[in-house]
């Protein structure tokens, strides 16, 4: 699916709000400073979501999947290539990871810096598109990116679009590359895009929104 000019504007603006937010909190969690880059936004279809997915990771992957709900529905995805978990953990931490493995502290780093990104999106999304969003718990895993894509695929009856982000952050002069995935059945990405246009317009009108 291709989105019209006018919603690819709106939707990168909307995304490149929540990345500044999300950005200052990372920002407060690390004490310095984090720069996320304006992301590149585009939207496929699950049987696409590979090759979307591979411009920004490939191979072993570290996957934070969270559930959302409320006027709005999905499920969104902070993937990040291992290698970069782990330099963003040492980063994090001051320390060194020792080997080709994340310890159950390191994953917790990683699970609240993809706490940090998925909820600064879904709640500028709740605040600026005037929708109630509530979150499940996040988890983490750690799986090639195949796996990974293949557990994209809920059910292959019904038919759903992925929203993929590609994000770009420097910290402390290294810089992390990963991808947001938001996975939304078609009738939340109908009124995800609705509500996405409607913004826009009123932003456009000098409107508060």
């Amino acid at each position: 699916m291709q989105l019209t000019e006018f919603q690819q504007d709106a939707v990168t603006e909307i995304i490149n709000i929540a990345f500044s937010r999300a950005g200052a909190s990372l920002s407060d969690l690390t004490r310095s400073r984090v720069d996320l880059e304006v992301p590149e936004v585009s939207v496929h279809s699950i049987a696409e979501i590979s090759t979307a997915v591979g411009k920004f990771v490939n191979g072993d992957v570290a996957t934070v999947h969270q559930v959302f709900g409320g006027g709005v529905s999905g499920d969104a995805f902070l993937l990040l290539n291992f290698d970069g978990a782990v330099q963003l953990v040492d980063i994090l931490t001051g320390s060194q990871t020792a080997g080709h493995t994340l310890s159950v502290s390191a994953r917790e780093v990683i699970t609240e810096v993809g706490n940090i990104l998925m909820n600064a999106c879904l709640g500028v999304f709740g605040n600026l598109l005037h929708m109630r969003v509530s979150f499940s718990v996040p988890r983490i895993s750690l799986d090639d990116l195949g796996v990974m894509v293949r557990s994209l695929i809920v059910d292959e009856k019904a038919l759903h679009h992925a929203l993929v982000v590609g994000a770009r952050f420097k910290m402390r002069g290294h810089e992390i590359t990963g991808c947001l995935i938001l996975v939304l059945g078609i009738s939340s990405f109908e009124l995800f895009l609705n509500s996405v246009e409607e913004w826009a317009a009123r932003s456009e009108a000098g409107e508060e929104s």
